[in-house]
C-alpha cells in the first residue's frame, strides 16, 4: 500500500485548516435565529460569493478525484463534463431559470414543482432527491476514505466515519452559511493546491508536446484511434475508436443536453447557492459568474489525470505509477493523492492536501445541506408534521443533518464497487435528474403539462432508466450495481456510455409520457400559473447597469469563449 509521508509543517497546514472551518460553524451559530437563516441564509449573501459557492458546490472531492480519475481513464474527452456538459446549462439557469426559482420564493426545488403542479409530484422529487443527495455525500465520503488511508494508513472505515463528523460540526451549527463560506476559501485552495501539480507534472513528462506522444502510444496500446487521448471529438465518430465509448450523438443528447442541463437546472444543491442570494439580479448572475473558472477546471482537474497515465509505465516517469487494484484494472480514484505525494514537497504537499480536504468537506457539506432542507420542508413539514413551530423546523433541520450524514456513511461502500467514482456519480444524476428534467422542460414552457402528467412522466422516466440499466451492463463487467441485474441484452464500451444512454432514455420516456397523461387530464387555470410558467411570467425589465452585468449579454460572452475552447481541442 503506498503511503504519503507528512512533514509537521504539513500536519500543521491540515489542522489549521480543521479548527477554521469549525470556527466558522461556531462563529455563525448565532445568526441562526430562524429555519430560513439555517437553511436558506436569509436570502442575504452577495453575487460573487453566491458565485463561487455554486461552483464549488459542484468541486467537491468526487469532481477534483473523480475528473482526476476520468482524465487517466478518457483523456481530454472528459473536458465535455464542462465545455459540454455543464456551461451552456449554467448560462441558461441564470437567463431563464433562476426568475422561476427566486421569484417563486420557493423554499426548494421541490417546493416549487408543487406550486407548478401538485403535491404528488412534490413529493416524489423530494424523495428522489434525498436519495440522490446521499449517495453523491456518500461518494465524497468514499474519495476522503481512500484519501485518508493513502496518507495515514488508517482503517477506510475509521476514515470516513471521522471525516463525517468534521463535516456534522460545522453544518450543525452554521447551517447553508457555513457551508457557502467554506465552499468559497475551498475555490481559493484548489486553485493554490493543483496549479503548482499541473506545472511540476507537465514539466515531468516533457511539456504539452511530449505529453501528446506518450498518449497517442497509450491510445495505440489500448486499441483506440491515435490522437483519442487528446483530441475532445476527432474521434466521437465510432465508438471503438475514443476511450469514453461513445459517439457524438449519445454525447451531445446524454450529456450535453439531459445530464447537463438536468443537473445544473434542477438539482437543488447548486440551485440553493443561488437562492441564497440577496436579490433576483444576484441570483441570475450567480451561475453566470461560476461559469467562468469553470470552464478552465479542466486545465486544473482534468490535466494531472492525463499526466499521470502517460507516466504510468513510462521509462522516463521517475517512478511514478497507478497502482492495480484487485481486479487488475488500475485504480485510477488514486490519481491525486498519488501525484500530490510524488511532487509535492513538505508545506506544499500539505497545502495540497488540504485542498482536497477543502472539496471533499465542500462536496459533503453541499449534499447534506441541500439534504436536510428537502427533508425538513419537502418531507417532514409537508407529512409528518406539518404545524409545528419554526424553532421546532430548525431543530429538525439540524437531527436531519446527523442522520443524513449517517446515511453517507453507508452509501460509502457502495461506491468501492466503482473504479471511477465519477461513474457512480453519473449513474445517480442519470436516474434522478434526466427524467427531472424533462418534467421541468415541459412545466415551464408549456402551460397543457398537468400534475398528473409530471407525476406519471416522472415515475415511467425513473423506471426507464432502471429498466435499461438492469438490461444492459458496461464491458468486462459482472452484474449486479453495474446493471445487468434482470439480464443483459447490450453491452456498452464503458460505465459513461451506460450511463449516457440510461439518461437518455429516462428523459424520453418521462417527456413523451408527461405529454400523454397531460392531453388526457385537465391543466391548472392560467391565474395559478403566473410567475411558474415563462409565458405568463412578467419578464426581468433591462436594468440600468453595463452589459457585462446583465445576464443576456454575459451569457453569449461565455458560450462564445466556451466554443472556442471546443474548437482549439476538436
Amino acid at each position: 500500500m503506498f503511503r504519503i509521508s507528512l512533514a509537521p509543517v504539513d500536519y500543521l497546514i491540515l489542522s489549521t485548516y480543521l479548527c477554521f472551518v469549525v470556527g466558522i460553524g461556531f462563529a455563525l451559530k448565532r445568526y441562526m435565529r430562524t429555519s430560513t437563516d439555517f437553511f436558506l441564509s436569509g436570502r442575504s449573501i452577495p453575487a460573487w460569493i453566491t458565485g463561487l459557492a455554486f461552483l464549488s458546490a459542484n468541486l467537491g472531492a468526487q469532481e477534483v478525484m473523480g475528473m482526476a480519475a476520468s482524465g487517466a481513464k478518457y483523456g481530454i474527452a472528459t473536458s465535455h463534463f464542462y465545455w459540454v456538459g455543464a456551461v451552456p446549462a449554467m448560462v441558461f439557469v441564470g437567463v431563464f431559470m433562476m426568475p422561476f426559482y427566486y421569484g417563486s420564493r420557493a423554499r426548494s426545488v421541490p417546493e416549487y414543482l408543487k406550486l407548478r403542479f401538485d403535491e404528488k409530484t412534490r413529493g416524489f422529487n423530494a424523495i428522489t432527491f434525498a436519495a440522490m443527495t446521499v449517495f453523491s455525500s456518500g461518494i465524497s465520503l468514499y474519495a476522503m476514505g481512500i484519501l485518508l488511508t493513502a496518507l495515514l494508513g488508517w482503517d477506510f472505515s475509521a476514515s470516513i466515519w471521522l471525516s463525517a463528523f468534521i463535516v456534522l460540526c460545522y453544518i450543525f451549527l452554521g447551517g447553508l452559511t457555513s457551508a457557502i463560506y467554506n465552499e468559497v476559501l475551498q475555490f481559493f485552495l484548489i486553485v493554490a493546491g493543483f496549479l503548482p501539480l499541473v506545472f511540476l507534472g507537465l514539466k515531468d513528462v516533457g511539456g504539452w508536446d511530449e505529453l501528446v506522444v506518450r498518449l497517442q502510444s497509450v491510445s495505440v496500446s489500448r486499441g483506440f484511434a491515435p490522437g483519442a487521448f487528446t483530441s475532445a471529438w476527432r474521434h466521437l465518430g465510432n465508438t471503438a475508436d475514443n476511450p469514453l465509448g461513445v459517439e457524438w450523438f449519445s454525447m451531445v443528447m446524454g450529456l450535453g443536453f439531459v445530464l447537463s442541463f438536468g443537473y445544473w437546472c434542477t438539482d437543488f444543491l447548486v440551485v440553493q447557492r443561488a437562492m441564497a442570494a440577496k436579490s433576483m439580479a444576484a441570483a441570475r448572475r450567480t451561475p453566470l459568474i461560476a461559469a467562468f473558472p469553470k470552464m478552465l477546471f479542466p486545465f486544473l482537474v482534468i490535466l494531472p489525470g492525463m499526466i499521470a497515465i502517460a507516466l504510468t509505465g513510462s521509462q522516463a516517469s521517475n517512478g511514478f505509477h497507478l497502482p492495480p487494484k484487485p481486479d487488475g484494472s488500475l485504480n485510477y480514484d488514486m490519481t491525486i493523492p498519488l501525484m500530490l505525494g510524488h511532487y509535492f514537497p513538505p508545506g506544499m504537499l500539505g497545502l495540497g492536501l488540504t485542498a482536497l480536504l477543502a472539496s471533499f468537506m465542500s462536496g459533503m457539506a453541499g449534499n447534506v445541506t441541500a439534504f436536510n432542507t428537502v427533508w425538513t420542508y419537502d418531507i417532514y413539514q409537508s407529512y409528518i408534521r406539518r404545524n409545528a413551530s419554526d424553532a421546532h423546523y430548525l431543530w429538525m433541520g439540524r437531527m436531519a443533518t446527523i442522520f443524513g450524514i449517517a446515511a453517507s456513511v453507508l452509501a460509502a461502500y457502495l461506491a468501492t464497487r466503482f473504479n471511477n467514482i465519477m461513474d457512480f456519480l453519473q449513474l445517480v444524476f442519470a436516474f434522478v435528474n434526466a427524467p427531472l428534467f424533462a418534467t421541468f422542460l415541459l412545466g415551464m414552457f408549456s402551460k397543457r403539462t398537468t400534475g398528473h402528467g409530471a407525476f406519471t412522466g416522472l415515475l415511467c422516466g425513473t423506471l426507464a432508466a432502471a429498466l435499461h440499466h438492469g438490461l444492459t451492463l458496461p464491458k468486462g463487467s459482472i452484474s449486479g450495481i453495474k446493471g445487468g441485474w434482470l439480464t443483459v441484452l447490450h453491452t456498452y464500451p464503458s460505465e459513461m456510455a451506460q450511463n449516457f444512454w440510461t439518461a437518455t432514455w429516462a428523459w424520453v420516456a418521462c417527456f413523451l409520457i408527461t405529454i400523454a397523461v397531460s392531453r388526457l387530464s385537465a391543466p391548472k387555470p392560467h391565474g395559478e400559473l403566473k410567475g411558474l410558467v415563462y409565458s405568463l411570467t412578467p419578464k426581468p425589465e433591462a436594468e440600468n447597469i453595463p452589459w457585462f452585468e446583465r445576464p443576456g449579454p454575459l451569457g453569449v460572452v461565455i458560450l462564445g469563449l466556451v466554443a472556442i475552447l471546443n474548437i482549439i481541442f476538436w
